[in-house]
């Protein structure tokens, strides 16, 4: 074989070299697939709400908190703990947060709550010695004493999966709307573009932000109503409960009234919606509101997908023997179009993730106390100052959404060099 003889582009080396993801993709997944699991397999850790320490004995008393949203008085804006530093405040907080993790440690082999122990130890006591190893906090604390890391860590698995869920709802619409349009063409394919084309010229923050006032108008309305009828209710059932008596004693007819008003809250409630609901209403009105304004490009990919595969041989030869509508698009239309569809929502996803981020960032998106990459990064950034700098509450949530941004476009970019034809022949 002479140097000059060009490479055989069919043989099996090459085929594999076209099916494997280039590097940028390869780490671009490696990096992403960390961030994931780290985000993901340690919501029991930090998301899951249990006793603080040092109050282990009185299980109907103790505060109920996930570590992500744990304060610590203690350690209120403190560094990360692999950062050195000789300020004298710090190193004084930095004992005082040791200090007080030793005592809740105390308590709890003791198995006796936090301030049965400061009584004991006010009632005898001990030769203080200097604290052991305090709490590390491996990216520091917030303005709260909260650790950043678990709250980095919770906000990305939130941001991660309303970033999904809404890239998800996206590619949905988008594929079923372009390929009706492209399907059955003519006035119907105009129609549907010109919409297309009307709503690319609206800007997607104004539309998520009147979303999601006409849906907070409209369930303050509902809860306003509701708690109003449920009051109606209650005081209806307290009146005939003290028509029932049968006594005019003041005394007992107080005690019959408080009865009445504890059953009528049992039966009806309060009508007021509760703070997990008003959180997973709002994280639901977010990701319909990214989704709903993010399948515009999809749709018209998919149109000319659709228009060019509708003009091929195989799907006249389709036609012509009969081949129902739904078997067209099941076997021979949608096979064809997995590979735009994966592209795309591997670029649309970080899409997604960055809106969700920005509208976070502006106080429209997710809001506290649950974080996400985007308020904890807006509660950084009022943390920048001339005089003390908390630069760790702004760069670690910045420096994770940029890289989970950076290895989706990478993945994003790899999967299209090999999924595309046109760029695979070349």
């Amino acid at each position: 074989m002479s140097s000059s003889q060009a490479p055989d582009l069919n043989s099996p080396r090459a085929a594999s070299s076209r099916n494997r993801l280039s590097p940028g993709g390869l780490v671009g997944l490696a990096v992403l697939v960390s961030i994931l699991a780290a985000c993901v397999l340690t919501l029991p850790l930090t998301a899951l709400r249990g006793p603080e320490p040092g109050y282990r004995t009185l299980a109907e008393a103790a505060p109920q908190t996930a570590l992500y949203e744990r304060q610590n008085r203690s350690a209120l804006r403190m560094p990360p703990s692999w950062v050195g530093t000789s300020d004298g405040e710090f190193l004084k907080r930095r004992d005082e947060a040791a200090a007080d993790a030793a005592l809740r440690a105390d308590a709890d082999a003791q198995n006796i709550t936090l301030d049965t122990l400061l009584v004991q130890r006010a009632a005898s006591p001990q030769p203080s010695s200097p604290p052991g190893g305090g709490p590390v906090f491996l990216l520091g604390t917030d303005h709260l004493g909260r650790s950043v890391l678990a709250r980095c860590l919770v906000g990305g698995a939130i941001s991660l999966a309303i970033g999904v869920a809404a890239a998800g709802l996206s590619m949905t619409i988008g594929v079923l709307y372009g390929a009706i349009a492209g399907y059955v063409g003519g006035r119907v394919d105009n129609l549907m573009m010109r919409v297309v084309d009307v709503l690319y010229g609206l800007p997607y923050v104004l539309l998520v932000v009147l979303l999601a006032v006409a849906v907070d108008g409209a369930l303050d309305r509902w809860q306003a109503s509701r708690v109003a009828s449920i009051r109606v209710q209650t005081t209806e059932y307290v009146q005939r409960a003290l028509d029932g008596a049968g006594t005019t004693d003041a005394a007992k007819l107080a005690a019959v009234r408080v009865k009445a008003q504890g059953e009528a809250r049992e039966s009806f409630g309060s009508g007021e919606i509760s703070q997990t609901g008003k959180q997973a209403i709002n994280i639901v009105t977010l990701l319909v509101a990214i989704g709903g304004v993010s399948w515009l490009t999809m749709a018209r990919v998919i149109r000319g997908q659709v228009l060019s595969l509708k003009a091929q041989p195989f799907m006249e030869a389709a036609r012509a023997i009969g081949v129902p509508v739904t078997g067209q698009f099941s076997r021979h239309l949608l096979p064809n179009l997995v590979g735009p569809i994966v592209v795309y929502a591997t670029l649309t996803v970080p899409q997604a993730i960055l809106q969700e981020s920005f509208l976070s960032f502006l106080g429209i998106g997710v809001k506290p106390p649950l974080p996400s990459w985007g308020n904890l990064a807006a509660d950084g950034l009022t943390e920048l100052n001339t005089v003390r700098s908390h630069w760790w509450m702004l760069v670690f949530p910045c420096l994770l959404l940029a890289t989970t941004l950076l290895s989706l476009n990478f993945l994003g970019e790899s999967l299209r060099d090999k999924l595309d034809p046109k760029r695979r022949a070349r």
